[in-house]
């Protein structure tokens, strides 16, 4: 009887650009409309929920949205950025981040599940416009990438600090929620100067202030 030969296997083709165009899509659309998995516990599973006053669970339902849309543009933002970063390492480090972030997306979304609210209707927006940003940062280079990351995630520091002022004193829940978030934010920031971030001119920083007042102003309320 004759011997058959196994037809060795065949290597994987190298992906074309459209391979990549698809790959990202996938991505955006699982980001923007599937609830994504959590790496860590959920924070406000160690809080007690209390019963708001309508006033008051409507200003957390608020900025919980606020926070759902800035973390929805950082998975953007780190997409983008990890795709054109120049260093393997860096684009690593960025796609470790971006997993982070996604904890703090799906954290979001479950509390305002927990409100009764939705989230920002204008997400796909925020999506899209934040991956066009961190796509452009990348291709600047690395350190002015880097820049960039740290540049934000300081501004994301504030911002919550003054959600944090803003919270109903009683929604125990949130605030568990958000003061993890500022220090892993707080982190990513660390991370990016440890690495060598350059200092973003003050216009730059000026206009991202101005955008991110945009986003938050709209996504509070639509």
């Amino acid at each position: 009887m004759p011997h058959t030969h196994a037809t060795p296997p065949q290597p994987f083709r190298t992906p074309s650009p459209a391979d990549h165009i698809i790959i990202e899509l996938d991505r955006a659309l699982n980001n923007i409309f599937c609830r994504q998995q959590s790496s860590r516990p959920y924070p406000a599973e160690r809080a007690s929920e209390t019963a708001l006053p309508p006033e008051a669970k409507h200003t957390a339902a608020g900025l919980m949205r606020v926070n759902h849309a800035g973390e929805m543009a950082a998975q953007a933002l780190y997409q983008g950025q990890s795709l054109t970063a120049r260093d393997p390492k860096l684009a690593e480090q960025l796609k470790q981040a971006s997993i982070e972030e996604s904890d703090h997306l799906n954290w979001c979304r479950n509390r305002l599940d927990e409100l009764g609210e939705r989230p920002s209707r204008l997400d796909p927006l925020w999506y899209a416009g934040s991956f066009t940003i961190g796509m452009a940062a990348g291709i600047a280079g690395d350190r002015w990438n880097l820049g960039f990351l740290a540049e934000t995630e300081h501004q994301v520091v504030r911002h919550l600090d003054s959600h944090l002022q803003r919270l109903p004193a009683d929604d125990h829940r949130s605030r568990a929620i958000v003061e993890q978030m500022k220090t892993d934010e707080q982190g990513h920031a660390e991370l990016a100067e440890h690495l060598g971030a350059a200092t973003l001119p003050q216009p730059v920083q000026q206009l991202m202030r101005l955008t991110s007042k945009v986003m938050t102003t709209l996504a509070e309320k639509f």
